[in-house]
């Protein structure tokens, strides 16, 4: 039996259309599924910042009870506590200048506890503590999570940024809307090693 040139091209293009659709349902379901990844790194970042955020009041009020002259510090690190808890990102709209904004808090709130653990070394009797040395063993722990986290995000958004700005994958995230992640970076000044000066 002779099929006509009309029924194989319409064959012909029939098989094209099935395997560009074959190809752009995995390529969407693999886009989605990276977004999906990186919004649940983006989950255990903000999981380990509020870790360290519930551990802040903790060591303030150990720290008042030995230190109650020193109210300008503690309230700094009250009110840099809650300026971090206040600021929130939705992971599937972050932009840098969100995860800037984020960071910047973070940042003022490391800052603030800084400028604490200096406070605490005026007070031997504080650094013996047993409650103030797990708190701050806590807060050490925390901290290590905190860069563990921050890492392990910015590789799975990589991944995902890497994957969606392919070709000719880039063409179909366009079409749905999968835009590039932002990635955290290193504080302002952190490639200058600091001055020691005894």
């Amino acid at each position: 039996m002779k099929l006509s040139k009309g029924l194989i091209t319409l064959l012909v293009l029939l098989a094209v259309v099935f395997f560009i659709f074959i190809w752009a349902k995995g390529a969407y379901n693999s886009m989605v599924s990276q977004d999906e990844q990186v919004t649940s790194a983006w989950s255990q970042v903000e999981n380990v910042y509020q870790r360290r955020s519930d551990l802040i009041p903790n060591l303030v009020a150990t720290v008042k009870g030995y230190a109650a002259h020193e109210r300008e510090t503690l309230e700094g690190v009250i009110n840099a506590r809650a300026k971090a808890t206040q600021t929130t990102i939705d992971p599937t709209n972050m932009t840098a200048e969100s995860l800037k904004q984020y960071q910047a808090a973070q940042g003022e709130l490391s800052s603030a506890l800084g400028r604490l653990m200096v406070v605490v070394e005026r007070y031997p009797d504080l650094k013996a503590n047993q409650n103030f040395l797990e708190l701050q063993a806590q807060l050490e722990g925390t901290e290590n999570r905190i860069t563990v986290e921050r890492q392990k995000f910015n590789d799975t958004a990589r991944s995902y940024n890497t994957y969606i700005r392919q070709f000719p994958r880039n063409m179909l995230a366009g079409i749905f809307g999968f835009d590039k992640k932002a990635y955290f970076e290193a504080q302002a000044g952190a490639e200058n090693a600091p001055k020691v000066e005894f």
